[in-house]
C-alpha cells in the first residue's frame, strides 16, 4: 500500500515528544518492546542527536503536519568489529498502522543506511503471536537468523525474539 500523503524525513528537533508519545503506547500496553518505563523526551532528543551524530538515519512519517510513525538505525552491537550492521526500529502510532507508514518508514531507513555504507541489518522482533513484523521485514527481503526462545518477560509473558537479517550492501 501507498501512502502518498505521508512524507518520510529526517526527525527534526521538535519531533521527540511526538516519539515519545507513540513508544509510551507501546512499552504501557504492548510487549512488542522490552523497555519497561518510556523514555523521557530528552532521552530521545539524545538518541537523535546519538544517531544523526553516527550518520545513521532517524526518519519520521509526517501525515497531514503530524508524526505518525518513526523509525529509525542504531547501532547492532558497540564493538569495533560490528560497525557497519545496524538494527532497526519501527513504531506507527497505534490509530496509523495499515496504512503502508510501516513500509514507507523501512524503505527508507534501508535505503539511508546502505548510502552510508551499513552493510546489513539485523531486526530483533519479539514474538507476539502476530506477524505484520515479520511480514513487512520478509517484504523488504529480511530472512530468518534465529529464534531466541523466552528472552523477554513482560506483562506476566515470557516472550520469545526472531531474529531477521537484511545485506543492505556486497560483501
Amino acid at each position: 500500500m501507498t501512502v502518498p500523503e505521508a512524507v518520510i524525513r529526517p526527525a527534526g528537533r521538535g519531533d521527540p515528544k511526538a516519539v515519545a508519545e507513540i513508544f509510551t503506547h507501546y512499552v504501557s500496553h504492548t510487549v512488542i518492546t522490552f523497555e519497561q518505563t518510556p523514555p523521557a523526551v530528552a532521552e530521545w532528543r539524545r538518541r537523535l542527536d546519538d544517531l544523526t551524530g553516527r550518520g545513521l538515519p532517524f526518519l519520521v512519517a509526517d501525515l497531514d503536519g503530524e508524526v505518525a510513525g518513526y523509525a529509525y538505525a542504531g547501532p547492532w552491537r558497540p564493538k569495533p568489529a560490528y560497525r557497519h550492521t545496524v538494527e532497526d526500529s519501527i513504531y506507527l502510532a497505534p490509530d496509523r498502522t495499515g496504512r503502508g507508514l510501516g513500509g514507507a518508514l523501512l524503505g527508507g531507513l534501508v535505503n539511508r543506511c546502505a548510502r552510508a555504507g551499513m552493510r546489513q541489518m539485523i531486526a530483533v522482533i519479539a514474538d507476539t503471536g502476530g506477524d505484520a513484523s515479520t511480514a513487512l521485514h520478509r517484504r523488504f527481503g529480511f530472512t530468518d537468523a534465529g529464534r531466541l526462545t523466552g528472552v523477554g518477560h513482560k506483562h506476566g509473558r515470557s516472550i520469545d525474539t526472531l531474529l531477521m537479517q537484511r545485506a543492505l550492501t556486497g560483501p
